[in-house]
């Protein structure tokens, strides 16, 4: 079953540098191809599965309809859509390809893996240049291993910002002007420091990396982690002088904050900092910090929504599912999908769009995703290392640590989160 399926992504590789022909050859080149190129018509049949989160369904169905009503040479392809989450599609592929979906919606830090086991197939050669000028730099990054292009971006919208009070805060581009501010009005400023995902905002910022590499089996094989560094140092300096303050709370969801100026969170709570917030409700990109007279600008972790298509034998329908992805993925769609469960486009144009620009939570994370660093996959391991890290700074164990204190501390860490992948 294995040499199958290896064929089958091998094929579909080959036949995404075939059949939509090559950008970068001349006029004769590629009329030479499209002579050749394989047609699908009305008379050819097949089944195509599709999944998407729950709350998406009736949506997709419906642009389903609207794409087959405006390709009727396609009309021997019946379409289903079943209810499979981002968090589950990609085990449920890996488990068993050739019975999982033909087309379905993941989050990108499962995208190594899914290379890795053969369950999703490169996009072609044309496909990959579309995604590139249509979505913004993250999103393509956050669809690309080693230079290839995998898979169609549909969200730019899994991220963290600032929810503030305007009447409360005045200066929401300084980290330290924020926590002045709380303190002064005796205000909370919320932000969960011992988590693993906003953690990074500090790390990243100052140019520390976290990375791992995948074997073929899914297995990590590689680390690149530069925590144990003058540059982790100052993050972890900053995170200290944070928890240092009278203004700071451990914690990420406006629902369970109290008597809160800021929060950093998500889109997901954009209802609630409206509610808490009222007329004073304002969002922006995470601000800088000061660490030893140098500014440093948050960053963290970026995330995406993305539809992949998995290998295909049969070219013609490879072709239905490539076209049926970049319909689902296309500005127009993006933006309806948006009006119907509030997802953040990675269109470029639909980003400019006035409803996108007019909201301030999807605003803010805009600005605040050109900082990130889209999420790869991690061992499960590290998220419990991050939470013991951020539970210590909470504690007040490293309060009065010198530099070489804090590297040794970060040693450790580096050294364990080196081991996840021997």
């Amino acid at each position: 079953m294995k040499k199958k399926l290896v064929a089958g992504f091998l094929a579909t590789a080959m036949m995404a540098s075939v059949f939509t022909g090559c950008g970068k050859k001349d006029d004769d080149d590629k009329k030479s191809e499209s002579k050749d190129k394989v047609e699908v018509t009305a008379d050819d049949k097949g089944e195509i599965k599709v999944w998407v989160a729950d709350a998406t369904v009736d949506f997709t169905k419906q642009q389903v309809d609207k794409f087959m009503e405006a390709n009727p040479n396609y009309k021997g392809y019946t379409v289903s859509i079943e209810p499979v989450g981002e968090g589950d599609a990609a085990t449920n592929m890996i488990t068993d390809v050739e019975g999982g979906a033909d087309i379905y919606g993941f989050a990108q830090d499962q995208l190594a893996r899914l290379v890795s086991a053969g369950a999703i197939a490169p996009v072609s050669s044309a496909s990959a240049d579309w995604i590139t000028e249509q979505n913004d730099a993250g999103a393509v990054g956050a669809a690309t291993v080693s230079g290839t292009v995998y898979a169609f971006p549909i969200t730019s919208d899994n991220g963290y910002f600032l929810y503030y009070d305007k009447s409360v805060v005045t200066d929401p581009t300084k980290l330290e002007s924020i926590i002045a501010d709380c303190e002064k009005a005796g205000k909370g400023f919320y932000m969960e420091i011992n988590s693993g995902w906003y953690q990074t905002a500090f790390f990243f910022a100052t140019g520390c990396k976290l990375e791992y590499g995948l074997d073929s089996e899914g297995n990590f094989n590689s680390a690149n982690v530069t925590y144990a560094s003058d540059e982790g140092v100052k993050a972890l300096k900053a995170i200290i002088n944070l928890h240092k303050s009278s203004a700071f709370y451990n914690g990420s969801s406006v629902s369970n904050a109290a008597n809160a100026a800021a929060v950093v969170s998500g889109t997901w709570d954009s209802g609630a900092a409206q509610d808490m917030f009222g007329a004073n409700y304002a969002c922006a990109k995470l601000p800088t910090f000061n660490v030893d007279g140098t500014d440093y600008q948050m960053s963290g972790f970026g995330g995406f929504k993305l539809l992949g298509i998995k290998p295909q034998t049969d070219s013609k329908k490879y072709i239905v599912c490539q076209d049926l992805a970049k319909f689902l993925s296309n500005e127009e769609t993006q933006l309806a999908r948006y009006d119907v469960v509030g997802w953040g486009p990675s269109n470029k144009a639909a980003q400019q769009n006035d409803k996108i620009k007019n909201d301030p939570a999807l605003a803010a994370l805009a600005e605040q995703l050109a900082f990130t660093i889209p999420q790869g996959q991690y061992p499960g391991d590290y998220w419990s290392l991050a939470t013991a890290l951020g539970d210590s700074v909470i504690s007040g164990d490293y309060d009065k640590s010198s530099d070489d204190d804090l590297k040794k501390v970060l040693q450790d860490f580096q050294s364990t989160c080196e081991g996840y992948a021997k």
